[in-house]
C-alpha cells in the first residue's frame, strides 16, 4: 500500500488524483458543517443541543477530526508539488516563447486566482479555529455554547466582514475546485460538460450564501 501510494505521488497524474479526491472530501465535510451551522436558526437549545450530540460520540468526533487533517494535508501537499512541477516547467527566457493563447492566458490566471484564494482561506481556517472553536481571539468565549459564541463573535462589523468575505473565497474555489477535480478523475465527459459546470456553480455558490447568511443574520440581529 505504501509502495502504490508512493507511486502515486511521483505522478502528476497520482497527485492530480489525490489532490481532487481530497479536495472532494473537503467539499463534503464543508456541505456537512454548513448543515450543522443552520441550527443556529433553530435557537440556542438547537445549536447546543447538536453540539452537545457530537461531543457524546468522542470516537466519531476525532475519526472525523483525524479524517479531515489527513484530507487537508494530502490536499495542501497535492497542489503545492504540482504548482512546483508547473512553475519549474515555465517557458523560460532562452529561446522559448510562452503560450499567449487567449485560452491559455485565462487557465493561468485561475489557476494563480486559486492558489491565491487557497492560502487565504487557510489562513482564514486558521483563525476561524482560534476564533470560535479554541475561543483564543473570542472577546468572550463560552465552552459548548456555540450558539453564544457565534451571536458575540460575530457581532463586530470587522469580524463578520472577514467571514462573508471568506465565504465568497469558499464559494469561487470550491466552483473552480470540484470542477477541476472533476476533469482530473475523468467524471466529466464532453457531452456533459456545459451542463455540469452550472450544477457545480449552483452548488459552490449555495454554500457560499449559507455560510454568508450567519453574520448576517447577526449583523442584522436575526440572531442574538
Amino acid at each position: 500500500m505504501r509502495d502504490r501510494l508512493s507511486c502515486w505521488w511521483r505522478s502528476t497524474v497520482g497527485r492530480k488524483a489525490l489532490a481532487a479526491v481530497s479536495g472532494l472530501a473537503l467539499a463534503v465535510w464543508v456541505g456537512l458543517h454548513l448543515a450543522g451551522n443552520l441550527t443556529l436558526f433553530a435557537g440556542p437549545g438547537a445549536a447546543d443541543g447538536y453540539a452537545a450530540a457530537l461531543r457524546r460520540a468522542p470516537a466519531l468526533l476525532w475519526a472525523t477530526r483525524a479524517g479531515l487533517l489527513l484530507a487537508a494535508v494530502t490536499h495542501l501537499g497535492a497542489v503545492t508539488s504540482l504548482a512546483r512541477a508547473n512553475w519549474a516547467a515555465r517557458p523560460r527566457r532562452q529561446g522559448q516563447v510562452p503560450d499567449r493563447r487567449p485560452e491559455r492566458r485565462l487557465a493561468g490566471l485561475a489557476a494563480r486566482g486559486m492558489r491565491c484564494g487557497g492560502v487565504l482561506l487557510l489562513a482564514f481556517v486558521g483563525y476561524h479555529l482560534l476564533h470560535l472553536t479554541l475561543g483564543t481571539l473570542h472577546p468572550a468565549f463560552q465552552p459548548g455554547h456555540p450558539y453564544a459564541n457565534v451571536t458575540t463573535g460575530l457581532r463586530s462589523p470587522v469580524v463578520a466582514m472577514v467571514y462573508l468575505a471568506a465565504a465568497g473565497l469558499l464559494g469561487l474555489h470550491l466552483f473552480h475546485g470540484v470542477w477541476a477535480a472533476v476533469r482530473s478523475l475523468g467524471l466529466r465527459p464532453a457531452r456533459a460538460a456545459e451542463r455540469r459546470r452550472p450544477v457545480i456553480g449552483v452548488l459552490a455558490a449555495a454554500l457560499a450564501v449559507g455560510f454568508a447568511w450567519l453574520p448576517l443574520a447577526v449583523l442584522a440581529g436575526w440572531l442574538r
